[in-house]
């Protein structure tokens, strides 16, 4: 009898073990590519809205979401230090998210074409990640399954 409770006990224990794999498994992989294109204090503030958003609602169901925001044309204004309306939600949402979790892409291409316009260097806020293109970041992007959002 002792036998048998102690393997009920072990078959038990393995199912379980199976069950909790295949669960993980399954717990879907949330992705958002988020474009800003337009130098607009309306447009720049709905998407870190939309970003907070999403992530409070995914730490609310105890998810994991990464998040690329992707600044490219006029839109790289909100990632220049010299011109950032929003440099502290920047700051406040790099903190906020899933460490690693969320990166703010700027466009390289953009970037050079402001240098150039304007005479001299730029410089971008300490959380911006420089990335060769934005269009190809989001188009890379979406080729890997993320799910993608213009407001």
């Amino acid at each position: 009898m002792k036998n048998l409770l102690r393997r009920l006990s072990v078959l038990a224990f393995m199912s379980l073990s199976f069950v909790t794999a295949g669960l993980a498994a399954d717990v879907k992989q949330h992705r958002l590519a988020i474009q800003v294109d337009q130098n607009d204090p309306a447009v720049i503030n709905l998407t870190l809205s939309n970003i907070t958003n999403v992530i409070e609602y995914y730490r609310a169901k105890g998810e994991n979401v990464d998040v690329d925001l992707v600044a490219y044309g006029p839109g790289l204004n909100m990632l220049r230090a010299d011109k950032s309306t929003v440099q502290d939600r920047i700051k406040h949402l790099k903190d906020f998210a899933f460490p690693g979790k969320i990166q703010f892409s700027a466009c390289n291409n953009t970037k050079i074409n402001m240098e150039k316009a304007e005479g001299g260097a730029i410089t971008l806020v300490p959380e911006a990640t420089i990335v060769d293109a934005g269009v190809v970041q989001l188009m890379e992007l979406q080729e890997q399954g993320w799910s993608y959002i213009r407001p």
